[in-house]
């Protein structure tokens, strides 16, 4: 008896879909997506290791310079302001000393790791995105369009900001906050762990609205939530800002004003997601036969 020509079809798709992997197969391609991320990091910071003047002397200690990219906007805006001089700002000098053997060795692998995962970041989170996307459904997969780059670009904006902002002038304020009969000179091992504080933590915070992206999608927040809780949240940063600074009021107000932009951000994304949640199911139910009116924007 032949077959009928839908189910010729049916199973002709069935064919071409992939077969379900199993957990080891699951755990091999993890793997892969794993090797081929470390294989950029590294490459990367193999690449900053061998660049070792450009990277310490115009990056990591790149705030000690008065011609600092930062120092100069400053002064220009100062200028363009009318103000002649007065906000033009001069970094303190300070000298930087090892005191173990094989310090700036350490120090050296340590700041090219630190940079290879900054410049490899977009490609791993790529890498992660290609391991996750054959488990989500078609419309998953529309709905979160784009969110390599976005977090990328969240990520690495983040970095910049604590890298020409937050470090800077926090670094020249514990550098001239010194006592009588007292000398500044910190370690290469102190100096870089603040650099390193000061934007990568910076980045990762900076990805708060993609959070509160996807807390709304499931369903776990809303934005009305998030507005109750908004003086609650005041604190949290300014919590989070006095851990990932040094304890001074200046450094945490620099790291505290775009966490709080960003968290009124982060309210507006999960209302657009709400709402278009919202208009969705309307749309169903009017396909459905019954008449309901879509949500307004307020």
């Amino acid at each position: 008896m032949p077959t009928p020509i839908d189910q010729l079809h049916e199973e002709e798709r069935l064919r071409q879909q992939p077969a379900e992997m199993s957990f080891f197969e699951h755990i091999e391609e993890l793997r892969r997506h794993i090797l081929r991320s470390a294989f950029a990091i590294i490459a990367l910071g193999t690449i900053c290791f061998l660049n070792k003047d450009f990277i310490f002397n115009t990056l990591i200690f790149g705030p000690r310079n008065p011609d600092f990219l930062s120092y100069r906007v400053l002064c220009s805006f100062s200028h363009s302001m009318g103000l002649a001089d007065k906000m033009c700002f001069q970094p303190v000098k300070f000298d930087i000393i090892t005191r173990q053997l094989g310090e700036v060795l350490m120090q050296h692998l340590y700041v090219s790791f630190w940079l290879g995962l900054i410049g490899a970041f977009p490609f791993v989170l790529w890498e992660f995105w290609k391991f996750i996307r054959p488990g989500l459904h078609e419309t998953e997969q529309k709905s979160v369009r784009g969110v390599v780059g976005i977090c990328s670009f969240l990520f690495l904006l983040g970095v910049a900001f604590g890298y020409l902002v937050v470090a800077p002038f926090s670094i020249n304020f514990l550098a001239g906050y010194t006592l009588d009969g007292t000398v500044v000179s910190p370690t290469l091992d102190s100096y870089v762990t603040y650099m390193t504080m000061f934007t990568i933590p910076t980045g990762l915070i900076f990805e708060m609205p993609v959070v509160a992206y996807f807390l709304t999608k499931i369903g776990l927040i809303g934005h009305r939530l998030l507005r109750t809780y908004r003086r609650h949240a005041v604190v949290a940063i300014l919590i989070v800002a006095a851990i990932i600074t040094p304890p001074d009021v200046v450094s945490q107000t620099i790291v505290s004003i775009p966490l709080f932009i960003l968290y009124e951000v982060s309210i507006y994304v999960s209302k657009r997601v709400e709402l278009r949640r919202e208009r969705e199911i309307a749309l169903e139910d009017r396909r459905s036969g019954r008449e309901v009116e879509p949500p307004v924007d307020k």
